[in-house]
């Protein structure tokens, strides 16, 4: 693969508990975990940073595939819920379910686009056969 960028991370603390600062100081912040699995939720979460991380890049492949298509991908949006529970191992799992909003095409080319979005965005690549991602067109 040739890398074209590459961001650095650090998580210092307790990590779930901790903060995280990016290399280039822009994300620098306390995580927390959420009330449900016993924290204070007074901060963000790994669940919170991967649901924004997908549903950005995944906005973004659509947009790229909408051009490639000449499709209008003007006001598209995508919403990431990212799950997280015991996976039965003994260990924990994740799931993710993508909501695309695309208003200016048609069910039928909104589903397309999400499916191609699907195929090239890394975030799909990435996760494919490894955990569940529900992809769902909203209206």
């Amino acid at each position: 693969m040739d890398i074209a960028y590459t961001a650095i991370a650090h998580a210092t603390g307790g990590g779930r508990d901790g903060h995280v600062r990016s290399e280039d100081d822009l994300l620098d912040f306390d995580t927390r975990p959420p009330k449900e699995l016993g924290g204070s939720g007074e901060g963000t979460n790994p669940e919170q940073l991967f649901a924004a991380g997908f549903s950005a890049c995944f906005l973004s492949a659509i947009h790229a595939v909408g051009r490639q298509e000449k499709l209008n991908t003007t006001d598209a949006s995508v919403s990431a819920s990212v799950g997280i529970g015991s996976n039965g191992e003994g260990g924990f799992g994740l799931e993710v379910e993508l909501d695309v909003y695309i208003p200016r095409v048609g069910r039928e080319q909104a589903e397309h686009l999400a499916d191609a979005a699907h195929e090239v965005c890394p975030y799909s690549n990435a996760t494919r056969g490894n955990i569940p991602v529900k992809v769902t067109i909203v209206d």
